[in-house]
Formats: C-alpha cells, sequence, structure tokens
C-alpha cells in the first residue's frame, strides 16, 4: 500500500520496463474523445484498448450503457443504507430483500448479461423502493443518514427509461474521474468496482443453491459504499481493491462447496460431444440450478438436453448426470454462439451471461432467465417454468440422426479429483517425468490475438502437465495435437478443472502441492497464463492477488483502466506481465520467470 502511495505521488512518468513496450494501456486521459456518446471500458475487448465511445464492442447501446451507470449508483445507495443498518442492529433477516436485490442488480452490469433497458428500468425503481424501506428502518432505529450525497439519491418511480438513461450520464465514467480529480485512485475505484461486479456474480450462484454469508453481504456494501464516494483517497481505494480480492476467495470457496453439496462431488466423465437423435433443448451459461429444474421438467418427454459453453462440466456432477437424456455438450465458447445457435434445431436457453446479439433466425427460439435480457427475447421468470420450452422443443425438428461413431472428451478433474492424485504429480516431477505444471485457461473472447492461449498450449513440452478452466479452456479441449495427449504415468496432459465458476479448485490444487513440497505456491514449478475478457474474470485475479500468487501473465492485453503507476505497483510487487511472443514466453516460463 505504501508503495502506491509512493508511486503515485512520484512526479514524472513511471517507467513499465516491457510493459510499456508491449502496449501503452490506460495512459489516455477519459478526454481523448472528447462529448462520447458514451464510455465504458469495463471488458478487456473495450475498443482500441481505450474505451467503447459510440457502440460496445459487446453490442451495448449509449443508451443501454447509461441507463448501466444509473443503476450502479443505485446499487450504492442500496449499500450506504444498508451499511447504516448494520450499525444500528439489523438482522440478516431484515437485510435479506436488500441483499439479493444488490447481488441479482450488480450481476446483470457484467459484460453481455443485460441489454434490456426495461428491465435494467425495473431493477432501478426495485432499489429505489429497498433503498426508501432501509431508510425508514434505520431511522426508526434512531440510526444517521449517510453522509455521502449518493445515500440520498431520488429518482422517482414515475422516471422512464429515458430520463433514467439522462441521468446515468451524469454518473458516468469520465463525469465521476473528473469529480475524484486524480487518475490513480478512481483507477481503483474501477478495479474495486469490476472485481466487486464479480464477486457479486459468483455470490449470485452462490444465492441459487442456497447458500449466502451475511460476512460476505457486509463487505460487499461496504465495499459498494466506499465506491460512492468521490474522495481521491489513496490508501482507503487501495484497501477497498485489496478487500474485494479477500471477498472474491471466501465466495469461489462458498461456490465450490454449494455445488458439491448440491450436486455431488465432480467426478472424471466421459462426455458425448456429438448428436443424439431427437428433440432438443440446449443450455447456455453457468447455473447449474437452472438446468437441474429443465431436467427434472423435461424427463420423460423425449427431449434431449443439450449443454453449451461453460455449462459443460455440469455432466461431471452426479445429480445431474443420473439424468440420461443430459446426452452430451454441443459447441465451443459463448462467442461463437451466433453460428452455434443457429445451426442448433432447438430451442436455447441462456441461465447467465454470456449473450450476444441473437440473429433473426433463432431470435424466436432463445430464451432468457435470471438477470440475463435482451428486447425482443422471450424470458422465463423465477419460478423456473419451462413449459413453454419444451412446447417448443417438441416443434421443432431436432437431431435426425445419432451421429455414429459418436465422439467424447474428458471432464471433471475438480481439485476433489486431482489433489488425491498430488503423489503421482510429485513422483513425476522428482524423477524427471514431468517438467512444469501450467495453469492455462481464464475468460474467452473473440480477438485474433487469444489464439496466444492455444499457440502456448501446444508449444509446452510433452513433459508438461496443463489446468485449464473457463471458457478459454475451449481452445486447449479442441485442440488436435493435445487430444489423448498423456504424461508417462498415464496421467492426461490436459485436465479441465471446470467453468470460471470453478476456479477455486485451481487455488485448492496449488496450495496442495505447496503443503506437499514443503514450499510457497510461488516456489512450485507452475506457470500462469490467464486469459481475462469481463468482470468475473477480474474477480478471480483478485482473488489471485490476495493470495499472494506472482508471475501472471494476463492477456491478450491488460485493463484499459489501470494506470501506468498502479500497473507499476502490481508489476514491482506481484510481477504481472502482460501475454508477449508465444516463444519467448515459454523460455521464460521453463525457467520459472
Amino acid at each position: 500500500r505504501r508503495a502506491l502511495v509512493s508511486a503515485t505521488k512520484a512526479a514524472g512518468r513511471v517507467h513499465l520496463g516491457s510493459v510499456t513496450q508491449v502496449r501503452a494501456f490506460a495512459q489516455l486521459s477519459t478526454t481523448k474523445v472528447p462529448n462520447p456518446e458514451m464510455f465504458c471500458r469495463q471488458c478487456e475487448q473495450t475498443k482500441d484498448n481505450y474505451a467503447c465511445t459510440s457502440l460496445g464492442v459487446c453490442g451495448k447501446t449509449p443508451e443501454t450503457a447509461a441507463i448501466q451507470d444509473a443503476l450502479m449508483e443505485v446499487i450504492k445507495s442500496v449499500a450506504l443504507w444498508c451499511v447504516q443498518a448494520r450499525k444500528v442492529g439489523a438482522t440478516p433477516a431484515d437485510l435479506l430483500d436488500a441483499n439479493e436485490y444488490t447481488l441479482k442488480a450488480t450481476f446483470s452490469t457484467l459484460t453481455n448479461v443485460n441489454f434490456s433497458e426495461q428491465r435494467i428500468a425495473e431493477y432501478i425503481h426495485q432499489g429505489m423502493a429497498l433503498k426508501q424501506s432501509l431508510q425508514e428502518l434505520v431511522q426508526t432505529k434512531g440510526g444517521n443518514t449517510p453522509e455521502n450525497s449518493v445515500g440520498t439519491l431520488e429518482l422517482a418511480p414515475t422516471m422512464t427509461p429515458l430520463e433514467l438513461e439522462e441521468f446515468g450520464r451524469s454518473v458516468s465514467i469520465p463525469v465521476r474521474e473528473e469529480r475524484m480529480g486524480d487518475a490513480d485512485c478512481f483507477s481503483l475505484n474501477e478495479i474495486a468496482t469490476y472485481g466487486t461486479k464479480g464477486v457479486c456474480a459468483y455470490a449470485t450462484h452462490c444465492y441459487q443453491l442456497g447458500s449466502m454469508d451475511e460476512d460476505v453481504m457486509a463487505g460487499i456494501h461496504e465495499v459498494l459504499a466506499k465506491l460512492a464516494s468521490d474522495e481521491a483517497d489513496m490508501e482507503g481505494l487501495l484497501a477497498n481493491v485489496l478487500k474485494v480480492g479477500e471477498i472474491a476467495t471466501k465466495v469461489l470457496g462458498m461456490l465450490d462447496s454449494a455445488h458439491a453439496d448440491t450436486l455431488g462431488a465432480p467426478e472424471i466423465t466421459q462426455v458425448c460431444t456429438t448428436a443424439v437423435q431427437g428433440k432438443a433443448i440446449l443450455v447456455s451459461g453457468h447455473d447449474m440450478l437452472d438446468l437441474l429444474k429443465l431436467l427434472e421438467q423435461t424427463q420423460g418427454t423425449g427431449i434431449n438436453v443439450y449443454t453449451h459453453g461453460e455449462m459443460l462440466p455440469a455432466h461431471s456432477y452426479p445429480e445431474l448426470k443420473k439424468f440420461k437424456h443430459l446426452v452430451g455438450n454441443y459447441g465451443t465458447a459463448w462467442q461463437n454462439q451466433k453460428f452455434e445457435f443457429a445451426a442448433f434445431p432447438g430451442p436455447i436457453v441462456m441461465t447467465t451471461n454470456c449473450i450476444i446479439e441473437p440473429r433473426r433466425i433463432y431470435k424466436n427460439r432463445i430464451w432468457t432467465m435470471n438477470e440475463v435480457g435482451y428486447d425482443g427475447v422471450q424470458h422465463i421468470g423465477p419460478g423456473r417454468d419451462f413449459s413453454q420450452v419444451i412446447a417448443q422443443a417438441q416443434k421443432e425438428k431436432g437431431f435426425k440422426k445419432t451421429v455414429d461413431p459418436a465422439q467424447y472428451m474428458t471432464i471433471g478433474f475438480n481439485h476433489r479429483v486431482v489433489v488425491p492424485l498430488a503423489d503421482k504429480v510429485i513422483e513425476a516431477a522428482k524423477s524427471g517425468d514431468l517438467s512444469r505444471i501450467f495453469l492455462i485457461g481464464g475468460c474467452d473472447g473473440s480477438q485474433w490475438e487469444r489464439s496466444y492461449f492455444t499457440d502456448l498450449a501446444e508449444e509446452t513440452p510433452d513433459d508438461s502437465l496443463i489446468l485449464t478452466m473457463g471458457c478459454a479452456k475451449n481452445r486447449l479441449i479442441h485442440s488436435e495435437k493435445l487430444e489423448g495427449a498423456t504424461l508417462a504415468n498415464g496421467l492426461p496432459r490436459v485436465l479441465d478443472m471446470g467453468q470460471c465458476n470453478d476456479s477455486y479448485s485451481a487455488v485448492v490444487v496449488a496450495t496442495e502441492l505447496a503443503k506437499a513440497l514443503d514450499c510457497t505456491v510461488n516456489d512450485l514449478p507452475l506457470s500462469l497464463a490467464v486469459s481475462h475478457l469481463e468482470q468475473k474474470a477480474a474477480a478471480v485475479l483478485l482473488c489471485l492477488l490476495h493470495l499472494g500468487v506472482k508471475n501472471i501473465r494476463l492477456g491478450p492485453s491488460l485493463p484499459a483502466y489501470i494506470t501506468p503507476n498502479v500497473l507499476d505497483v502490481l508489476v514491482k510487487n506481484y510481477n504481472i506481465m502482460p501475454t508477449g511472443d508465444v516463444k519467448e514466453d515459454l523460455k521464460m516460463m521453463m525457467e520459472g520467470k
């Protein structure tokens, strides 16, 4: 913390060495584009590694960006009152609705989640009603009004989406950065903001599975309350960033337990990746409980259910794979959905991110759930009634025949499976049969530069082990070169640890290996190459930093919202570095750098 304060107060430009040579990100002021129609840089794919200023690369319009900015301000207002309510003794029951709202409303602002201005407006009005009830609760108990002006925010329930958009423009990133008056402080504000968005997404999944922790929610509200302030408080903002990492670590652990408690411990499983004759429904996103409810409602209907993208790990859970009509996985990662969904012969259910503007050929066959929204797309309510989806599936053509021979891939290398294999891994390392372990995965996107992760994996030595997870794993598990590859002891070279929600597995495996070898995680023969895109990835990164993990290669580019001074401290303290040339990076990784 002192290092950052010192660096940001130093006069002149901070030298970033190789980082500067690769990309001069975030060195341009938010005023580079005068009077932008919008200003959004929360994801890695932001235009020109600066910001989306006329239309989001994700498809977000200026109107959607503005109303999302308005929603975030409302969420902060609710958080301020939650902090005050806890000070006067409010119980978890008193705050249940506000807790749920905080998670779901924040989740709706993530990249590729909710493009529906009407749905976002509903979240805003719901938040203002909650803020009013919290205010009454605090005042009844003799509490104080939050000192921050965001706490006294008033948006009338009669305000239209157009009026809410206008308010959103008054709290845009350029406006708030100008109010704070310090680019480095505002960079910390944004890091914590996007990390918190990711944490709320993961915590929403926990909540869906019946797990909500009051300490976690109190922490989230305190972080959001700090983010509501315009004060250029360097130390306080850095502490806020570190707190997000701490909360992220706890939430990822909670989610790991909630999945196993509800669905059983993941098992190594062979998953069919080719078509099975019959009517079909495709499930994409991340939410396993939604899939469970769909499987229960489709049982006995003759309809087959397929997973897509980050739902692939569903096949490893005993309580899901017991349904025989969960027949396989279709397609690859989210960014290919416009082609893959168009060719699927049945309805598609988007349980969470990432949704892309649907093509006309399948727009009438795609359904959204939970926080996901797109105008003109049918939405399934909180009751998880899939009857209309089922009726549509029975009318669609389905797959005409079963592909023979079928093709399969192996999944299910959760930490509960991998940790018991630690002795084999350690023995292989000591005998020289294992040269290095690579963690290559994360959140994927569509830029050609992301081929780095495929190229890196394919260049790794034949005697190395690769752990992968998140949607970026699709760049490895579909590699012909890596297919069926094994180590000398028979272990598969590529271990699919699950979706981004399962990131905790990598943490457990690394920690347990370090214990077994009596060293720190940073002393392991382990190299990390992390693909990042949106705010869940930001939360995972802060989790890794909270745990003290160093030497992370992050790409294909680093976040546009990190200023050179803030980046310099991350480089010095954690040796974070951008991905570069594959062969040069691999050489350094093999040397432990």
